[in-house]
C-alpha cells in the first residue's frame, strides 16, 4: 500500500501548468536564491497545511510510526527557517508564497509526497549551485541542500520503510526541469512577484507499471519520429530510442530516476527537451 502510494506521488508530481520563465545565459545569484525561495515556499506551504489537518492519532492509525508527525514537525520548520533566511537575504526582492494544491488524501500519501518533494529540492539545489558566484551564497546553499537531502533520507528510510539513497551520487537538476516539477502545484502566483524567466515543460506522463529491463510506455505532445527517452541518474545520463511509444529501460536501476523527452541523442539541453521531467522510481526490494 505504501509502495503504490509513493508511486502515485511521483505520478502527481508530473503535470505541469503554465504559470510565471530565467531569461537565456547564466542566472545571477539573486535570480539563484529567488528561484530557491519560490520551492522553499512550497515545501513550507505543503508541510504546514498537512500538519495543520493531520493530528498524531490520524499518523499512527495510517500505519505510520509513532514519531513520524513529531519528526514532520521538525521538518517544517526547518523549511520554514529556509524561507525565513532566503526572504532575509533577499530583502525587498523576495519572492512571495504562491497558492498551492497538493494531492495528498491521508498521513500516507502525504508522507510519500514528502519524500518525492525531498528528493526534488535536493537535486534542484545540488545543480543551482554552479551558477551561484557569490561564496557565501554558495556556502548557504551547502547547507540547505544538505539538510534537503537528511530529510529525503529519513522519510524514505525512517517513515516509508525504503532505501534512503539511490546510488553513490544525487542527481542535479538544471532550474527549468525542477520548476515544471513545482509548477503543477502552484495554481495562483501574486502578480507583484519577480519573473523567474521559467515556463514548464509540456508534461510527460508514462505507464503505471514498469520495470528495469522492460519497456515502458509514454505519452506526450509533439511526439518526433527521432525521439529519445533520456534517464538522469546520479551524474549518468543514458539515452534509450523510443518507437511506437515505448522506450527499453536498462536492467539495472534503483531509487529516484528522471526523465524527459528530447529529439537529440547525445546531449539533453532544454533547448532539445520536448517534455518531462517525470519522475521513475525503482524500490530496492532486497
Amino acid at each position: 500500500m505504501l509502495a503504490s502510494a509513493i508511486i502515485a506521488a511521483a505520478f502527481a508530481i508530473t503535470g505541469a501548468i503554465s504559470s510565471p520563465v530565467l531569461p537565456r545565459g547564466t542566472p545571477t545569484d539573486v535570480q539563484i536564491l529567488q528561484y530557491a525561495l519560490t520551492l522553499e515556499h512550497l515545501e513550507n506551504a505543503f508541510y504546514s497545511g498537512a500538519l495543520a489537518k493531520y493530528d498524531h492519532r490520524a499518523f499512527v492509525k495510517s500505519g505510520l510510526p509513532e514519531f513520524a508527525r513529531k519528526r514532520f514537525v521538525q521538518v517544517s520548520e526547518h523549511e520554514k527557517a529556509h524561507v525565513e533566511f532566503l526572504t532575509a537575504a533577499l530583502g525587498p526582492q523576495a519572492t512571495k508564497p504562491c497558492e498551492y494544491t497538493f494531492p495528498y488524501h491521508d498521513p500516507t500519501s502525504f508522507a510519500a509526497l514528502s519524500m518525492v518533494l525531498e528528493g526534488v529540492g535536493t537535486s534542484a539545489y545540488l545543480g543551482a549551485t554552479q551558477f551561484i558566484t557569490n561564496k557565501q551564497y554558495l556556502l548557504a546553499a551547502g547547507a540547505v541542500l544538505t539538510t534537503e537531502a537528511r530529510h529525503a533520507a529519513w522519510v524514505a528510510s525512517a517513515v516509508n520503510k525504503g532505501t534512503p539513497w539511490s546510488g553513490p551520487l544525487d542527481t542535479p537538476l538544471d532550474l527549468k526541469q525542477v520548476y515544471s516539477l513545482a509548477a503543477g502545484f502552484i495554481t495562483k502566483c501574486p502578480s507583484t512577484n519577480p519573473d523567474l524567466g521559467l515556463t514548464p515543460f509540456p508534461a510527460l506522463t508514462t505507464s503505471k507499471h514498469y520495470a528495469p529491463g522492460h519497456e515502458i510506455a509514454l505519452k506526450y505532445d509533439n511526439v518526433g519520429s527521432n525521439d529519445f527517452l533520456v534517464l538522469f541518474t546520479g551524474l549518468s545520463t543514458i539515452f534509450l530510442p523510443i518507437k511506437d511509444g515505448k522506450a527499453p529501460l536498462p536492467p539495472r536501476l534503483t531509487g529516484t530516476v528522471y526523465a524527459v523527452i528530447s529529439n537529440n541523442g547525445q546531449s539533453a539541453t532544454d533547448d532539445n527537451t520536448i517534455a518531462g521531467p517525470t519522475i521513475l522510481l525503482f524500490p530496492d526490494n532486497e
